[in-house]
């Protein structure tokens, strides 16, 4: 009888959920309680950290406390109208009882609405769908959206249920109206029944928003900032996938792809997926299969670095080299400066911005600037620092330059 092929049990790309979520244990609890206790939290973490894979396991805990979970993801919402559509879906869906006829309740619980939704149903999975035309007033999708946001309060009050409002990429409020903060926080503070979580990538508009004294979220929420997953977390739970699916790593393997990934949750689970791949059933991962697994990673990834670099200016290309070689605190500082060939301050400020912008730099707690793309790093190093033919043959694809010479 044949045993069925092992499934590869490491994920990148999509959510870690369930058995492919990495240990973020304490952060989970912590979550899970302030949701439970209605405290409004902000999760800030650079993309594919992992934040919207915690959030949504922390959801499901908060759901199996009977609490009424909403989600909205502002990086689907590029117009008001789009936002106040994503709003009525998760309030009717996800907070509202679904008693009675479809039709008529959600007519019925969005009758005050300066805008009326248009609503049909979703062929996809049989939902309600809505849309918003804009009013013949500016202001009329803005007092819809602000009735909308107070009945979150109002519907816990209704069904004595805790409210989890969720809103993904929260810094995107801004582009979509920089006063809808003001809106906000003025409704949100009237609703002691709603634990307001915001999750964001963009450090520099999270510190606008919520630390500046003159902004309407000021200390209006604790803050909970998702960093790299530290070695003594992850190793134990790659040895453990790599034991279940009948295959093993070497301790040395395993340290040595831990240092690539530097802890990075969506790198550990890349390049561990390629190094489970060179591995024979009942097999070992070793030094060389996590050296060859990098190469193969580079590759995969080639594309998209090449696009990253040829679309940046001379100076951020400067930049992303010299943090590739060398993080640093210290990024103004002479001895930087002349030790990576780097231009004047200001220059190098704007360049660090749109670095920042683009989430292929970011600073971490202890205010060190590093490349955070995953692999940006290494592929920067092999593809960017080699001169002349080998440097060439180094960042051909094992044999191909020295096959196409012999073939000629």
């Amino acid at each position: 009888m044949h045993k069925a092929p092992q499934t590869n049990p490491f994920t990148f790309g999509d959510l870690a959920l369930d058995e492919a979520f990495t240990d973020r244990e304490e952060e989970l609890q912590e979550l899970a309680s302030d949701m439970a206790n209605g405290q409004n939290v902000l999760v800030y973490a650079p993309r594919r950290y992992g934040k919207s894979s915690l959030i949504l396991r922390a959801a499901q805990e908060a759901l199996q406390r009977k609490a009424l979970v909403a989600y909205c993801d502002l990086m689907k919402t590029p117009t008001k109208e789009r936002f106040a559509a994503a709003l009525a879906k998760t309030i009717y869906a996800d907070i509202a009882s679904p008693m009675g006829q479809a039709f008529e309740r959600a007519a019925e619980l969005f009758r005050g609405l300066r805008i009326l939704p248009t609503m049909e149903v979703d062929p996809a999975d049989g939902s309600l769908r809505f849309s918003f035309q804009a009013g013949r007033r500016r202001s009329d999708i803005d007092e819809t959206i602000e009735r909308l946001l107070e009945l979150f309060g109002e519907l816990a009050v209704e069904r004595r249920r805790r409210v989890v409002a969720i809103f993904d990429e929260f810094q995107e409020i801004i582009a979509l109206d920089p006063k809808f903060p003001n809106l906000m926080r003025a409704v949100f503070q009237a609703q002691p029944e709603v634990s307001h979580v915001y999750l964001g990538s963009k450090r520099h508009v999270l510190e606008r928003i919520f630390n500046d004294r003159n902004e309407p979220f000021w200390r209006s929420a604790k803050q909970l900032e998702i960093g790299m997953i530290p070695a003594l977390r992850f190793a134990p739970f790659l040895k453990e996938r790599f034991a279940e699916s009948g295959k093993s790593i070497s301790a040395d393997a395993l340290d040595h792809l831990l240092n690539l990934s530097g802890g990075h949750p969506y790198g550990t689970q890349e390049l561990a997926y390629f190094v489970w791949e060179l591995v024979e059933p009942g097999g070992k991962a070793t030094l060389d299969t996590v050296d060859t697994a990098l190469s193969r990673v580079l590759r995969s990834e080639h594309n998209h670095f090449a696009q990253l670099w040829d679309d940046a200016p001379r100076t951020q290309r400067q930049l992303m080299l010299a943090l590739a070689e060398e993080p640093t605190a210290a990024i103004y500082s002479a001895a930087y400066h002349e030790s990576h060939e780097l231009p004047s301050n200001p220059t190098l400020q704007t360049a660090l911005r749109s670095l920042i912008d683009k989430d292929v730099v970011s600073r971490d707690a202890e205010g060190c600037y590093r490349v955070i793309e995953p692999f940006l790093g290494p592929w920067l190093l092999r593809s960017q620092m080699g001169y002349g033919m080998q440097g060439l043959v180094e960042r051909q694809p094992t044999g191909s330059l020295v096959d196409n010479q012999q073939s000629s």
